[in-house]
């Protein structure tokens, strides 16, 4: 009998380290749905309106877009379980903010708003294991 493949080793097909499945999902996917989760309600909180979450479309994903008082808040969240390899906000680069940029473009033009004043924020979340999330807003973070 043939052994199957393994979960702990690289992914030979793509070169990738498998990852944990949990509720069907792999666990980085549910560490960053509970980051946004408590991006969201941290961003209820301050007094914004959430408009969509994961918006998509062919160029990517936008994970918040939210109104502050008439500005446009598109909120980029980056979430982790320690500092092993950095804080959140650090994976940030320059062109994960141009791709950002031009899907906002398209999430203008697929709304069909013209003109409206917009905020590019950083949500970094640290959802430690035993510990509160604790978050770090940059405001006009690019």
């Amino acid at each position: 009998m043939r052994p199957g493949p393994s979960t702990a080793g690289p992914d030979r097909a793509h070169g990738r380290v498998a990852q944990p499945i949990v509720d069907g999902m792999a666990a980085k996917d549910v560490l960053g749905r509970r980051g946004e989760d408590v991006a969201a309600q941290y961003l209820e909180k301050q007094g914004l309106v959430v408009l969509t979450r994961n918006w998509r479309c062919r160029e990517g994903e936008l994970d918040i877009v939210a109104t502050d008082a008439g500005v446009l808040v598109i909120a980029e969240v980056k979430t982790r379980s320690g500092t092993g390899y950095g804080e959140p906000a650090e994976s940030v680069t320059p062109r994960k903010v141009a791709r950002i940029r031009r899907i906002t473009d398209v999430w203008l033009a697929a709304h069909q708003v013209q003109w409206c004043p917009i905020r590019f924020d950083v949500l970094a979340v640290l959802l430690e294991p035993g510990r509160p999330a604790t978050i770090q807003h940059y405001r006009e973070a690019f």
